[in-house]
C-alpha cells in the first residue's frame, strides 16, 4: 500500500501502463477533430476543394516534429507538467508558465465547450433511434445546459477516484471509437458518390450535380493545413502523466509517438472514405449554410442501423475528450503548485485514491465557465481558436527548447533517452521552429485580417490579454520566491520530486 502524500511533499502514484497513456492521448486527440473539422474546412477555407487530405498529410508534418519534441523532453523529465517542465527546466521558467498558462486556459474553457456540443450529438441519436419526444426535450436549453454540466462533473468524480477509475473508462471507450470509426472507413469500399446523389435525389429529392476542382494553390493548402493542424492537439496530454506513468522514460515517448502515427493513419482513412462517398462540391455547399458533421453527412446513404451506430461514435469520440482533457489541465495546475507559482492547496493529495483532487475540482469549476459561456455566447469557436494559438505557441516552445537545452541545462540534456544523436535533436528543433513558427504566422494573420463584429471576437487579442495577466501572476509569485529561495535559477534547473 503506498503511503499516503503529505501537504508538504505531494506524491502521485506510477500505476498507468503503457496502454492507459496511450488512451489519454487517443482521446484527447479524436473527438470533434474526425467528425466535424475535416468536413467544416470548407467554411473556413473555401477554396480547398477536393485537397482536404492532402491538407490533412501536409498538417501532420509539424505535428509529427512536435511530437518528437516532446519525445524526447519526456525521456529527460518524466513528472507531470508537460510543457511547463520542459520549458521552465530547458529553456526559461517565464516562457515556461506563460505559454502553458493561455493552454490550461483554452483548454479548460475547450473542456466546457466539448461538454456543451455532445448534446446535440445525443439529440441526433435520440432523433435516429425514433425517440422524438426525448430528442425535443435534449433541445431545450436549461436541459442541455445541465446535462452538460452533469456530464462534466461526472468526469471530474471519475478522475479524483483515481487512475483506476479513469483507465477503466477509458480503454474500453477507446476501443470502441476506433471499432465504430472503422465502420465508416469500411464504408468507403462499399459505397461511393454515386450511391450518395442517388440516395440524395431520391430521399430529399435534390438533384446535385459536382462541380469541377479549383486549381491546386500551396498558399490555400498551407492555410487549410492550419486550420487541421488543430486536429493533432491532444498527444501533449501524454506528457502530463510523468508522475503516474509507469517506466515513464521507455512509455512516454512510445506512447506520443504511437499515438501521433496511429491516430494520423486513422485520420486520413477516415476522411479518404468520408470525402469517397460524399462529393467534396456537396461538402463545400453545406458547411457554407450550416454546421455540418461526417456522421451526418454519411448517414443519409448507410443502411439503416448503421447511421445510428456511427452517430454514436462520434458521441462517445466526444465525451472520451473529456477524462483525458481534465487529467491534462488537473496536472499542470498541480505542476505549478509544486512549484510554488499556484497556491500549495493545489498539490493536495486524496489520501484513498491518490489523485489531485483540489487541481481536478478547480479544473470543473473553470470548465463549467466553458458550458455557460457557450451557452450564453452562442458561439462556441472562439475558445478553440484559442486553445490552437496556445498549443501552436507550446509546440514552437518545444522545438526551441530542444535547441537549447544543451547550453541551459546541460544536466537535463544528457537524460534525454530518445534520438541522442545532437546533431539529429538539432534537426528535429529547427526544423519544428520552421514548420510550426509558419503555421502559427499563417493563424494570426487569418484571425487578424478577418472581419468580425467587435474586437474581442479575435482569438489573437483574448490571448494577449491571458499572456499579460499570466505574466502579472508569474511576476509577483516570482519575486516573492526570490526573497524566499537563496538559489532560484538553481533550483528551477532541476525537477520536482512529484
Amino acid at each position: 500500500m503506498p503511503e499516503k502524500s503529505s501537504a508538504a511533499r505531494p506524491t502521485l502514484i506510477r500505476q498507468m501502463g503503457l496502454f492507459a497513456v496511450i488512451a489519454t492521448g487517443v482521446s484527447s486527440m479524436v473527438g470533434a477533430s474526425i467528425n466535424v473539422v475535416p468536413v467544416m474546412i470548407h467554411r473556413s477555407v473555401p477554396e480547398i476543394g477536393p485537397y482536404v487530405l492532402s491538407a490533412f498529410l501536409f498538417a501532420a508534418i509539424p505535428a509529427l516534429l512536435a511530437g518528437l519534441a516532446y519525445a524526447m523532453l519526456a525521456s529527460a523529465m518524466p513528472r507531470a507538467g508537460g510543457s511547463y517542465l520542459y520549458a521552465s527546466r530547458g529553456l526559461n521558467p517565464y516562457l515556461g508558465f506563460v505559454a502553458s498558462f493561455s493552454q490550461w486556459f483554452g483548454l479548460s474553457i475547450v473542456i466546457g465547450v466539448v461538454a456543451y456540443i455532445t448534446i446535440p450529438f445525443l439529440r441526433d441519436i435520440a432523433h435516429s433511434a425514433g425517440f422524438t419526444t426525448l430528442a425535443n426535450y435534449l433541445d431545450l436549453p436549461l436541459i442541455r445546459v445541465c446535462l452538460a454540466l452533469g456530464l462534466l462533473w461526472g468526469f471530474v468524480y471519475i478522475n479524483i477516484r483515481g487512475v483506476k477509475s479513469y483507465t477503466r473508462w477509458l480503454l474500453p471507450m477507446v476501443i470502441i471509437i476506433f471499432v465504430l470509426g472503422g465502420i465508416v472507413i469500411l464504408s468507403g469500399l462499399f459505397f461511393d458518390s454515386s450511391d450518395f446523389l442517388k440516395v440524395l435525389a431520391l430521399k430529399e429529392g435534390v438533384v446535385f450535380t459536382p462541380r469541377e476542382p479549383p486549381d491546386f494553390q500551396w498558399s490555400v493548402l498551407v492555410s487549410a493545413a492550419a486550420v487541421l493542424f488543430s486536429s493533432f492537439i491532444g498527444f501533449d496530454s501524454i506528457a502530463q502523466t510523468g508522475s503516474e506513468a509507469l517506466n515513464p522514460t521507455r512509455n512516454l515517448p512510445l506512447a506520443i509517438l504511437i499515438a501521433i502515427l496511429g491516430v494520423g493513419l486513422f485520420y486520413m482513412l477516415f476522411t479518404l472514405s468520408v470525402y469517397h462517398i460524399v462529393p467534396w462540391s456537396y461538402v463545400a455547399q453545406e458547411a457554407q449554410n450550416k454546421d455540418i458533421t461526417a456522421p451526418g453527412l454519411l448517414s443519409l446513404v448507410l443502411p439503416g442501423g448503421v447511421d445510428l451506430v456511427i452517430l454514436l461514435g462520434a458521441a462517445i469520440a466526444l465525451i472520451n475528450d473529456l477524462p483525458a482533457m481534465l487529467l491534462s489541465v488537473s496536472r499542470l495546475m498541480f505542476a505549478w503548485a509544486t512549484d510554488r507559482i499556484f497556491p500549495a492547496a493545489i498539490t493536495r493529495i486524496h489520501p484513498v485514491y491518490f489523485s489531485p483532487h483540489v487541481a481536478l475540482l478547480c479544473a470543473g469549476g473553470i470548465a463549467s465557465i466553458g458550458v455557460l459561456g457557450s451557452h450564453f455566447a452562442g458561439d462556441f469557436f472562439l475558445g478553440i481558436d484559442i486553445m490552437v494559438t496556445s498549443m501552436l505557441v507550446n509546440f514552437l516552445l518545444m522545438s526551441i527548447t530542444l535547441i537549447g537545452i544543451r547550453r541551459v541545462n546541460p544536466e537535463l540534456a544528457r537524460q534525454i533517452a530518445v534520438f541522442k544523436d545532437r546533431k539529429v535533436q538539432l534537426l528535429i528543433g529547427w526544423a519544428g521552429v520552421f514548420f510550426i513558427g509558419g503555421f502559427l504566422i499563417i493563424h494570426l494573420y487569418k484571425d487578424l485580417t478577418r472581419q468580425v463584429e467587435a474586437w474581442y471576437f479575435h482569438p489573437t487579442y483574448v490571448w494577449l490579454i491571458v499572456m499579460g495577466l499570466a505574466s502579472a501572476l508569474f511576476a509577483s509569485k516570482w519575486i516573492r520566491l526570490k526573497r524566499e529561495t537563496s538559489d532560484l535559477s538553481a533550483r528551477f534547473k532541476k525537477l520536482p520530486n512529484a
